[in-house]
């Protein structure tokens, strides 16, 4: 704590810090030369590719995978193309960018992943030079060609080339470049010497930097901030201007007094600071320019590389790691020597407090008198983020705790989420994690993305105890960290499937949110089938196991289970899957063997597809079913031949199956049209088509009185039937003539009275009374009622002697029935009720 200000080195108004995050655990003789280095921002991992030390046609390159702590991940000989750039994703994933444009990615532990093309113009003119960048778009690559040209992709998880306009005069590559995002477009800016021009999808614009010194020849170098906001340019005279990235504003313009190109130049400014400020990299010399004309000089042992980062810049070399950047406001006010700012102020109380001196009690008294005790509080707790060495994040916590104890309306919240974002912090900035985020990254990070990373590093262990330690909800801490671990563990060759299984069932358990099929997907993807059946075994969700048995070719499983499921859509999903890759016997077999499927499948071909419906009743041998299918078949046909075709094979077909019934009900439907037909060539009447009563209707209405009375025999309609049909059909035509006839031809089976009332109902009393003689005694009352024959009515009734019949002959009666009628009727229903 004494020695904390140590290393401050003061620019202008503001102070800059090198901190140490490791001794590298890496083993590099000759540190970075002969090596192509690339290290992923916000602590991420470093890409080497090492030459070899004798060349020789047998060697090969070496590409190594290193934490930020130096500790080896994946190493392996490359032996594709030649190489023209690394990079890293956003996801951490490793692009290597060949001379012939072709771009291959490789996960962090140097498994290929895929490879895509930047196209055949860049295959043709070769990559003279290529940039990976990161924007809102994901993560973009920028190349220039032997032709001078540029070709762009913005987000390679989307690959869409854009081949930018040409650049005027330019020869070759350009002198410098570099890759801008603004207004939602991304840009290319280039200088070619002394000119500088920016070029965007339609339009190559030349633009020049305010203020830039006129001693410049030429501008050798760009930077673009992390943000992209602001943009620094290196000239040959040794100045560096700084302004923003739009070019309309300048910042400011120092002078290095150092000519020679810069290896490297990255902005260091941390957000939300006033201070814009740039370092500049040679192979023994580090420079810190910033707004004043004072730069801050390092002096470099050992050739490193610059890492931008949000808040600073990490600079790596071969034995070790550090981070530099501008002091936080915080850390400043409450280190700073002879500071009396509140948080300095409360943290010296602390200090005095903890000897048990009384001066505690006259720094607190000083704090309470200037009512900045919360300010003080608050200052210690942000400085505690920023800073890296535990027990100066201790102190400055138990400052603030000691500063909380005379506050009653503290909120506790912005310290307990500190203390809880400082052990996450302290636990992955570990050497054996070795991912140096500072508190400003992580907090832009998000901690899903920061447990995706441990993931990704298959740090599950530590993914885990993170997600539970802040209470992350379960679904998107640790069954997503377990889902992961289990898609990582069924690719393990090396162990047997019960065993994985079984570690897969016990780990995961019933841990909420976690998907069997996908890891049971991801297993049959690594060639493991029996291993993805069994994981599918845990599989709660028919829905989700069904897709992927049938992906397997597993489809008597995949039936099976979605059988089992209830579920009807998922059984005729599977069922149209066997259907289109299946032969005919062998779909039919599957479902006979499978009865609930079968059965739905009938059910489908009922409406949709009836020829396959007559071949199932084939493949069982079912006869009945099969006449069935071709009475229904007959009524769609239109044609009497095709028809009765039809219907002879239901005949035979009932007839194998023994059903009698059936036959002789389909032969009678057969000499039904068989004699239609023969009425219709006759008498051109349309009957084809009708059924047996329709027909003798139609033929009775039309006066083929022969021809009715042949189909009344031949199909030995019952009589009752007969009658009924002829009487209604003579009384429809009006045709008394011929009713009587009828009528008179022998016993009427249905009796007379309906011959009375179609003769009424037709207007035609005096037909009707012809056969009211005819009627049974007990409907004698009613044939009278139906020609209004009240008298007779009564006299039928009262002889009958029924109480019914004359009560209904007396509601029919008015006040203008004759009064000795009405006494006859009431003594005689006085009569008929005593007995």
């Amino acid at each position: 704590m004494a020695f904390i200000t140590a290393n401050w080195n003061p620019l202008g108004e503001a102070f800059y810090r090198k901190i140490d995050l490791y001794d590298m655990g890496w083993s590099l003789r000759d540190g970075f030369k002969d090596c192509m280095v690339a290290a992923a921002p916000y602590g991420g991992p470093i890409a080497l590719l090492r030459q070899p030390q004798r060349p020789s046609p047998s060697a090969r390159p070496q590409l190594e995978i290193y934490t930020s702590s130096g500790a080896n991940m994946a190493s392996f000989p490359w032996k594709s193309g030649p190489v023209q750039q690394l990079g890293w994703t956003v996801c951490d994933d490793l692009l290597v960018i060949q001379e012939d444009g072709t771009v291959l990615i490789y996960d962090l532990f140097g498994a290929f992943k895929r490879h895509f093309s930047m196209g055949n113009e860049v295959v043709q003119n070769q990559v003279m030079e290529a940039k990976v960048f990161h924007s809102p778009y994901g993560t973009g690559i920028a190349i220039v060609t032997g032709a001078s040209r540029f070709t762009l992709a913005t987000n390679i998880d989307d690959l869409k080339l854009r081949r930018l306009p040409e650049v005027p005069g330019l020869q070759g590559a350009p002198t410098c470049w570099a890759v801008l995002t603004q207004d939602r477009q991304t840009k290319v800016l280039l200088a070619n010497g002394a000119d500088l021009y920016i070029l965007d999808n339609t339009s190559c614009t030349p633009v020049t930097p305010p203020g830039l010194s006129p001693q410049a020849c030429s501008i050798v170098n760009i930077a673009v901030s992390f943000s992209y906001k602001y943009l620094a340019l290196f000239t040959d005279s040794g100045h560096v201007w700084m302004g923003s990235s739009n070019l309309k504003d300048k910042l400011s313009e120092v002078e290095t007094k150092v000519r020679s190109t810069p290896k490297q130049m990255v902005w260091c400014r941390r957000p939300r600071s006033q201070q814009p400020s740039v370092v500049i990299m040679w192979d023994r010399l580090f420079l810190v320019a910033g707004e004043c004309q004072e730069i801050i000089q390092y002096t470099l042992d050992e050739e490193c590389v610059c890492v931008a980062e949000l808040d600073g810049v990490r600079i790596i070399g071969g034995s070790r790691h550090e981070l530099l950047q501008e002091v936080p406001s915080a850390c400043e006010d409450i280190f700073k020597i002879a500071s009396m700012a509140p948080g300095a102020l409360l943290l010296e109380a602390h200090k005095e407090y903890e000897k048990s001196s009384q001066k505690a009690d006259e720094y607190l008294r000083e704090i309470k008198e200037q009512s900045v005790l919360g300010e003080a509080v608050k200052q210690c707790v942000e400085a505690a983020g920023y800073e890296h060495e535990p027990e100066t994040q201790k102190t400055l916590l138990r400052a603030a705790s000691f500063g909380k104890c005379f506050l009653s309306n503290f909120p506790p919240e912005p310290f307990v989420s500190m203390c809880r974002d400082l052990r996450v912090l302290n636990a992955i900035r570990d050497y054996g994690v070795g991912i140096p985020l500072t508190h400003p990254q992580y907090k832009q990070m998000t901690m899903q993305v920061l447990i995706d990373r441990l993931v990704y590093r298959k740090l599950y262990p530590l993914a885990i105890e993170i997600c539970r330690y802040l209470k992350t909800p379960e679904y998107q801490g640790v069954s997503r960290v377990l889902k992961h671990w289990a898609c990582c563990k069924v690719q393990q060759k090396e162990e047997p499937d019960e065993s994985i299984a079984r570690a897969v069932s016990v780990k995961l358990g019933e841990a909420a949110g976690i998907s069997y099929s996908e890891i049971a997907a991801r297993a049959y993807e690594c060639g493991r089938t029996e291993l993805a059946i069994k994981l599918l075994e845990f599989e709660p969700r028919s829905g989700e196991q069904v897709p992927l048995l049938l992906k397997m070719k597993r489809s008597q499983l995949a039936l099976s289970k979605a059988i089992e499921s209830g579920d009807t859509d998922l059984v005729y999903t599977v069922v149209t899957y066997l259907k289109n890759e299946m032969n005919r016997g062998d779909f039919f077999m599957t479902l006979r063997n499978q009865p609930v499927a079968l059965s739905l499948y009938r059910q489908f071909c009922k409406h949709q597809e009836q020829e396959t419906l007559k071949d199932l009743f084939n493949q069982d041998d079912d006869h009945h079913e099969l006449g069935n299918y071709y009475v229904k078949a007959s009524y769609k046909e239109s044609k009497l031949e095709a028809r009765l075709s039809l219907l002879q094979s239901a005949v035979d077909e009932y007839n194998k199956a023994k059903n009698e019934f059936a036959a002789k009900a389909t032969e009678d439907e057969m000499k039904l049209l068989r004699f239609q037909r023969r009425v219709d060539e006759e008498k051109g009447e349309a009957l084809l088509g009708l059924s047996l009563h329709d027909t003798l209707h139609s033929l009775l209405s039309a006066n083929y009185h022969k021809q009715a009375e042949q189909l009344y025999r031949d199909f030995r309609v019952p009589d009752k039937r007969y009658w009924w049909l002829k009487l209604t059909a003579l009384s429809e035509k009006e045709d008394w003539e011929e009713l009587e006839k009828f009528a008179k031809s022998k016993k009427s089976p249905i009796g007379y009275l309906p011959f009375v009332e179609v003769c009424v109902k037709r207007h035609n009393k005096y037909e009707a009374k012809k056969y009211v003689s005819k009627v049974t005694p007990e409907q004698k009352v009613k044939a009278h009622l139906a020609i209004g024959d009240l008298d007779g009515a009564a006299e039928a009734a009262i002889e009958r002697r029924s109480e019914g019949e004359i009560s209904t002959v007396l509601a029919r009666c008015s006040p203008s029935t004759d009064r000795a009628l009405l006494e006859r009727l009431n003594r005689a229903r006085s009569t008929a009720a005593k007995k």
